[in-house]
């Protein structure tokens, strides 16, 4: 029952500063739904038979140079409960759920109705310290990864065992590396304590992302359970610089400038 947590909820509202509705339905809704047997509220949405959120997707307001603690928490608490989450980055939105969550994985590749033996999933890192452990980096490699991170650059390098082979590309067992620029992301990652599994926004038939928050909600608002509104996003991905084999090869022209790796 929603009852033993009313205090809680309505403290909560009253110290939404965002002055967003979506925020405070996120929590009531949540709290509704009741305590995970760890004792803390469970943003588990409900699916439908085909994975599909059964629930429209919440839109949460975060601020894009300084972000809110208590919403990061909120952002975060979704994502180990299994969510698949809209989130800004230093270049597109993207499309992220925890690494190893096989079901959040399909929805978001039928979401951008990819072909499973194609797609590459990014590891979004929090920094170079934490590449080492999904990646296979020798010293060349490494320089240039310090040259280029911080940035709107994907990292295609040899994948280690750490990384779930469902990830990888299934030929090359690669893995795409990514440590963008963004205050936001900074912070669900340190909340998170680990990489997000991460895929551009990317829609069949555009060939662009989209910027706003607010339509990007309205188009998935089924396929997705929750947006994080970081301001506009960008039109461009990022760049895609393929590292496995030694020199680098430019796999894809966005954000980031690639005339020095060529």
């Amino acid at each position: 029952t929603v009852a033993p947590y009313m205090p809680a909820i309505l403290n909560t509202m009253k110290k939404n500063t965002t002055g967003s509705r979506s925020n405070s339905i996120c929590i009531w809704r949540a709290c509704a739904r009741g305590r995970s047997a760890k004792g803390r509220v469970s943003y588990q949405f409900g699916r439908d038979t085909r994975g599909w959120a059964s629930f429209m997707a919440f839109l949460i307001s975060i601020h894009p140079q300084n972000p809110q603690p208590r919403l990061v928490r909120q952002a975060i608490a979704a994502i180990r409960d299994g969510s698949v989450v809209v989130y800004p980055t230093d270049s597109s939105y993207a499309l992220g759920c925890l690494i190893g969550d096989k079901e959040a994985m399909e929805r978001i590749r039928r979401i951008r109705n990819v072909d499973v033996k194609q797609h590459n999933f990014t590891l979004v890192c929090r920094d170079l310290s934490e590449i080492a452990k999904y990646a296979r980096v020798d010293n060349s490699q490494y320089r240039t990864l310090k040259a280029f991170t911080p940035g709107p650059y994907t990292f295609l390098l040899e994948a280690t065992r750490e990384v779930p082979k469902r990830l990888q590309n299934p030929k090359r067992r690669t893995i795409g590396i990514r440590v963008p620029d963004n205050a936001i992301v900074s912070m669900l990652l340190a909340e998170l304590g680990e990489p997000i599994m991460s895929s551009t926004l990317l829609l069949p038939g555009e060939s662009a992302t989209p910027t706003d928050p607010q339509e990007i909600k309205e188009k998935l608002d089924h396929l997705v359970d929750l947006v994080i509104d970081g301001g506009t996003g960008g039109i461009e991905p990022s760049s895609v610089v393929d590292l496995s084999s030694g020199a680098p090869v430019i796999v894809r022209r966005g954000k980031g400038d690639v005339s020095a790796l060529e």
